[in-house]
């Protein structure tokens, strides 16, 4: 079965880890998920803030 992980130093969806692990963000089981990955990342960063605002 194929992973995609999204790659933060080139900004490119990889299929299957190819870049050293600490470049990665995933596995996630499609490409759109990995295209999102930086998003996502945001997105939780937000919600952690907001926690710690509390």
């Amino acid at each position: 079965m194929v992973q995609y992980w999204y790659n933060v130093r080139t900004h490119e969806v990889e299929e299957d880890a190819q870049s050293d692990w600490s470049q990665l963000i995933g596995p996630y089981p499609t490409r759109a998920e990995a295209e999102r990955a930086p998003e996502k990342v945001q997105e939780r960063n937000r919600a952690w803030d907001a926690q710690d605002e509390e």
